[in-house]
């Protein structure tokens, strides 16, 4: 029988009367009485770890035996910041050192420490990860490895189709698994087929320990907000367990004259029985703000105009309306030692309303056109996931085969209109919108995808778990109907499958060294011209990628170190600045090299730290006109640094800082014009007490510290970086 390293219990001073914890056990006591005894579990020797002042106190590791995957989650490596291990799709959850890819695992406390808001704030700690969206904008954008990844392609417990198509707050997150590679074998192919990384998102399950959680927020300029987060389990041995989290916030944010409300909530429900897991989450989450962080093209300029202060509002008087809502469920049970059935299916609905300006005639001293526009889209996702889990040896061989199916259908729709006047703008002395002189219309079908799958994929381990071997395939479909919006008239339809490969391998030739590889290649549904482009709406049919690589890791106690190398290559989609069409021409291929570590480099002193090289070159452009020239937004270097130390001269005194460093990047495919480089640069610290009798918590984070000006790159769009950020919380645990 297999074994899952898990999270044990973690200590909080949260305090309950006797009284009502009796009062919810007998809520729930009927369905108690019929839960399975729980897993019997065995604890690990291992030296404690110390966690950051104030956070919760990371406990040995513990084993359980059991062919389960739902809700174990893989104990904090030392320092508390990542886990040492993580899920990945159909493969379920394993060491990252029995891993053959590169992946990164981020804690809850790593995400509370900074104050994470969005993913986007904890993915970047990762050189090899970026967004290409500013902070106060539509949403997450985010590059890996040099290739966008879509929101829409972010999992939510290992289902794609059911985060938002802008962003998701982190506050619904117990961890954020990063996967740099393909992932489309192990998660199936996501909704926009991005092929540089897959992310997951892992909600929030109660601990055996109760919670309940109070934390006052304050972000510049004057957005202030209040954030609870409880948790109980029942039963006579915790079987069944519920967490509930939400926020609110409201005020003014670091755009001029700029205001945001927004709210979120979400449970989760679980069942942790001998046999059967189950686990079912629901969320909602609302945003409304006035003075958004648009993106703006650049065009036809010259030159790159120098970018203006974060606090610069491009487009006066724009508007965005965000609404997402989702249902998740999942089922595991254990027909006997050897085999596990699973099952999951999960909906979610999302709206957006915004302004959608277009810029023309850019100027290398940032003079511009600017038309005001709608833009207001829905999307609605459903989808399963389903399979067999065997677990059996063969000639002294160990084997964890998967079969499964997967299945995803979602609808979109949208509504766009152009005001019928332009007026004269600046980046630096901004005019204000134009009134809408059109009507806004109802977002109407633009797309219906059907993306089914079949996979199978054997996990062998030799000499005592020294050599792992995966080989897999999964058959992938593509079913895609695009729609006149306006008329509702069918104007394509596309049906196409193909075979996915994964090949992959773990050798240690010591037991705290991993050597692997891997190659997988992937199908991508075609890219669609994005709105304000010529051809917007044109549907391009599936391309494939493959992926190459090679890495070492070493885990030396307390600190765990990688070294990568990789390359992937693509067909490449551009939009031309000429005629403002968007199209292929030709194929990218990156090429990267990848250093890390992170980990406790000494007692109190906590490290997270990358960087990575790359070699991307354009080959095969039309006329061969831009062959060797470097893709649009993919830097030669980027670099992060993130300490986290305690001040063992006061107790529960915290510091922390991060450096992030992006290499310059051109922004056209003719390599003319060029982004530079940016740093940045975050300072936090924080304060942890008890105050009568409670654990108290208090944080405070700056980020862009020195208020540096740089764009951010999202294709042929950019954003400026958001200003010098404040944020301030208190936490109160009870």
């Amino acid at each position: 029988m297999s074994q899952r390293v898990i999270e044990a219990p973690r200590s909080r001073r949260t305090g309950v009367s006797r009284a009502a914890r009796s009062l919810f056990v007998g809520v729930v006591g009927v369905a108690a009485t019929i839960a399975a005894p729980g897993v019997a579990i065995a604890q690990e020797a291992a030296a404690p770890e110390s966690g950051a002042a104030g956070s919760s106190t990371v406990l040995p590791a513990v084993v359980v035996k059991s062919t389960a995957t739902t809700d174990q989650l893989p104990a904090p490596y030392a320092g508390g910041q990542v886990a040492r291990g993580g899920g990945i799709g159909v493969l379920g959850t394993s060491n990252v050192m029995d891993q053959p890819f590169n992946t990164t695992n981020y804690t809850e406390q790593a995400m509370q420490d900074i104050q994470a808001r969005t993913l986007g704030d904890i993915v970047v700690n990762n050189a090899s990860v970026r967004t290409q969206q500013s902070s106060g904008g539509f949403g997450d954008v985010f590059e890996i490895r040099g290739f966008d990844v879509q929101a829409t392609d972010v999992a939510l417990n290992g289902l794609y189709g059911m985060v938002s198509a802008a962003k998701m707050p982190v506050n619904l997150a117990e961890r954020v698994e990063v996967l740099q590679g393909p992932g489309s074998l192990m998660y199936g192919m996501g909704p926009s087929g991005s092929i540089g990384g897959a992310i997951n998102i892992v909600t929030k399950r109660a601990d055996d320990e109760p919670l309940t959680r109070l934390t006052a927020l304050y972000q510049s300029k004057g957005q202030f907000g209040v954030a609870a987060d409880v948790g109980r389990r029942f039963g006579d041995e915790g079987q069944w367990g519920i967490r509930v989290n939400g926020q609110i916030k409201d005020g003014q944010t670091g755009i001029a004259h700029g205001n945001q409300l927004q709210g979120d909530g979400a449970i989760g429900l679980d069942y942790r029985g001998k046999q059967l897991r189950w686990s079912f989450d629901a969320y909602n989450v609302s945003e409304n703000t006035d003075e958004v962080r648009s993106q703006i093209g650049f065009g036809t300029a010259t030159a790159i105009p120098a970018a203006p202060s974060g606090y610069a509002n491009l487009y006066p008087g724009s508007k965005l309306k965000l609404r997402d809502t989702a249902v998740v469920t999942r089922l595991e049970y254990d027909i006997n030692r050897y085999v596990t059935v699973y099952g999951a299916a999960g909906e979610h609905y999302g709206t957006s309303e915004q302004n959608f300006p277009y810029a023309s005639g850019m100027t290398a001293a940032g003079a511009f056109n600017v038309t005001n526009g709608y833009y207001d889209a829905y999307n609605r996702t459903k989808t399963v996931d389903a399979g067999l889990r065997f677990h059996f040896d063969t000639f002294g061989v160990k084997h964890t085969l998967v079969t499964g199916v997967t299945s995803l259908n979602q609808e979109q729709g949208y509504f766009y209109a152009l005001g019928s006047q332009s007026v004269a703008s600046s980046l630096y002395n901004p005019t204000p919108l134009l009134p809408m002189d059109v009507a806004r219309g109802d977002a109407q079908r633009s797309s219906q995808l059907r993306l089914n799958s079949q996979q199978i994929i054997d996990t062998m381990s030799f000499f005592d778990d020294r050599l792992l071997l995966t080989g897999g395939f999964r058959r992938q479909t593509i079913g895609l109907d695009n729609y006149d919006p306006t008329s509702g008239a069918q104007t394509s339809s596309i049906d196409q499958q193909a075979i996915t490969p994964l090949a992959g391998i773990v050798f240690k030739p010591v037991s705290n060294i991993s050597v692997y590889g891997n190659f997988t290649s992937g199908l991508t549904n075609g890219d669609t011209a994005p709105a304000g482009t010529a051809n917007a709406g044109q549907a391009f049919a599936p391309y494939k990628s493959n992926q190459y690589e090679a890495g070492v890791k070493a885990d030396w106690g307390r600190v765990l170190t990688s070294i990568s190398v990789f390359q992937i290559s693509r067909p490449n989609g551009v939009t031309n600045p000429t005629t403002n069409i968007y199209g292929y021409d030709g194929k990218t291929r990156i090429r990267g090299l990848e250093l890390a570590a992170y980990g406790e480099v000494f007692r109190h002193l906590r490290l997270m730290a990358s960087a990575t090289f790359y070699d991307p070159k354009l080959e095969g452009t039309e006329g061969g006109a831009n062959d060797g020239n470097d893709p649009v937004g993919v830097p030669k270097f980027a670099f992060n640094l993130g300490a986290d130390y305690d001040l063992p001269w006061v107790p529960g005194l915290s510091v922390n800082g991060r450096i992030i460093h992006t290499g310059a990047q051109y922004y056209n495919a003719s390599n003319t014009l060029r982004l530079p480089s940016w740093t940045r640069y975050d300072l936090g610290v924080r304060y942890g007490m008890r105050v009568i009798g409670k654990d108290v918590i208090l944080r405070a984070n700056v980020e862009n510290l020195f208020g540096s000006r740089y764009w951010i790159q999202q294709g042929t769009y950019v954003t400026n970086a958001a200003p010098r950020t404040l944020l301030l919380s208190a936490e109160f645990n009870f």
